[in-house]
């Protein structure tokens, strides 16, 4: 890996020293905005031999509303005239990561065609599997010479007019480090990064020059998914989504032995999740916390501080649909989501008021059940005081959860045994909380008895 610079910040206001002139802040020429449909085969990613060695050759494959299931090759030396590309139109640039086996990435077509259906743009993906193969230290010595060719290209469509807010940058695991170095080159004026939980590897402990960081971009999100093994597990934009806490992700199993596709599940989870949000209209809404385990404690209930209630949401929204005028950085926000698509849930906060204090922890477990769903969630209740709460993710919207379910759960204690009677109230509402919402209580105490879970109906009224 290269080291850029010794000071980042200070060196966004000059040049690199090693990129050219001819590549970096061309002004944009004026333009025609036409829209041509040259008749030429398809192109496709390459297929590198894992025995081959390691070299970086590079294709740019762009998809449109016109050849969106057909890659029309786009060159660097060329003025793009005689492409399908429109200049009026935003650019998502995608980059994939490391290839161990030289193959094209199985989910390219899917994020390429999610990104067609959700909006009029260009789309290019960026084929680097010869160099991205093999070994991945010497993937991650292609990655300077890569951005280069990137800002190469990106310097070919400003010159064409295109502005650089309208460029969107994806990286996928080593890519979005890569992504982050082009942004660094055009000093952090390109519109958007969005990094596919960026690769931990040889970045963890990366300057801010080597690797994604806010500075990158007007905005910068990442979506972290496998912070445990091959993701990042520090926060790298403005926004970081932290899927249910950053690893083990639902419905991927945990036996390295049965397969490459389980050992990555977790890694690739973000792809899919991105890939989801374009094609889907439920919400993956996020929640800003210090940490996972203070969000599962219901501590974290609204985007107050610091997104002034505007939450943020994964997706195509403009800064990640939070309102705000000046982003702060390196926030991290959670969510939970299912195993499997479209991965959203609803999040709402559950409580237990106890009718009097204990000397003992009280330990429940609340569900919501609705017509084809079922979630549960523990919540303890400290000794000595009142309130118990806690955040439960279910797939219907709260005002469908037809029945709650309350467990109470003594412990056996090797001096005494826990009491087999406890009273209290249970109180939910939707997730944001404002100030302005009341929570939904059930109206009388509930006696809850060991070994009995009690059922009763649950009717919140939807929101107006």
């Amino acid at each position: 890996m290269r080291r850029l610079t010794r000071n980042k910040a200070e060196d966004r206001k000059k040049k690199p020293l090693f990129v050219l002139s001819v590549v970096l802040l061309l002004s944009p020429a004026c333009a025609e905005n036409e829209t041509h449909f040259p008749e030429q085969a398809c192109s496709d990613f390459q297929k590198a031999s894992f025995l081959q060695v390691t070299k970086l050759k590079v294709q740019f494959l762009l998809f449109t509303s016109s050849n969106s299931s057909c890659g029309q090759l786009i060159s660097v030396g060329d003025d793009l005239k005689n492409s399908n590309f429109n200049t009026s139109l935003d650019t998502k640039i995608i980059i994939h990561g490391f290839r161990a086996l030289g193959t094209k990435p199985s989910w390219i077509s899917k994020l390429t065609s999610a990104f067609l259906q959700a909006a009029k743009v260009n789309v290019i993906a960026v084929d680097w599997v010869y160099g991205a193969r093999g070994d991945y230290t010497g993937a991650v010595e292609n990655v300077t010479k890569l951005s280069i060719m990137i800002s190469e290209l990106i310097s070919k469509l400003l010159a064409r007019g295109v502005s650089e807010k309208s460029i969107h940058l994806i990286g996928v695991s080593l890519g979005a480090h890569i992504a982050g170095l082009v942004g660094y080159l055009y000093g952090g004026r390109l519109g958007r990064i969005t990094g596919l939980d960026p690769a931990g590897p040889k970045y963890t402990r990366a300057s801010l020059e080597e690797r994604l960081d806010p500075g990158d971009a007007v905005f910068v999100e990442a979506i972290h998914t496998d912070t445990d093994n091959f993701g990042i597990r520090i926060p790298v934009g403005h926004i970081d989504y932290f899927i249910n806490g950053g690893k083990d992700q639902p419905g991927c199993l945990r036996f390295i032995s049965l397969g490459y596709n389980l050992v990555i599940c977790d890694h690739v989870r973000a792809i899919y999740l991105y890939i989801s949000a374009l094609e889907n209209s439920c919400p993956l809404i996020a929640f800003p916390c210090s940490s996972h385990e203070k969000f599962l404690a219901g501590h974290c209930l609204d985007c107050m501080d610091p997104f002034l209630l505007s939450c943020p949401r994964i997706g195509l929204l403009e800064r990640g649909g939070v309102s705000m005028e000046t982003l702060p950085k390196e926030v991290k926000v959670y969510l939970m989501t299912g195993s499997s698509a479209p991965y959203c849930m609803y999040h709402s906060l559950v409580e237990f008021h106890l009718q009097q204090e204990r000397s003992v922890i009280t330990r429940l477990e609340i569900t919501f059940r609705s017509s084809n769903s079922t979630a549960s969630v523990k919540i303890t209740i400290p000794k000595q005081q009142l309130l118990g709460r806690g955040v439960l993710a279910h797939q219907a919207p709260l005002c469908q959860v037809e029945v709650v379910m309350l467990k109470y759960l003594p412990k056996k204690h090797l001096w005494k045994t826990d009491e087999a009677l406890i009273a209290g109230k249970f109180c939910t509402t939707a997730m944001p909380v404002s100030q302005r919402e009341k929570m939904f209580c059930l109206s009388e105490y509930l006696f809850l008895m060991k070994d009995r879970p009690l059922e009763l109906d649950l009717e919140v009224a939807c929101a107006k």
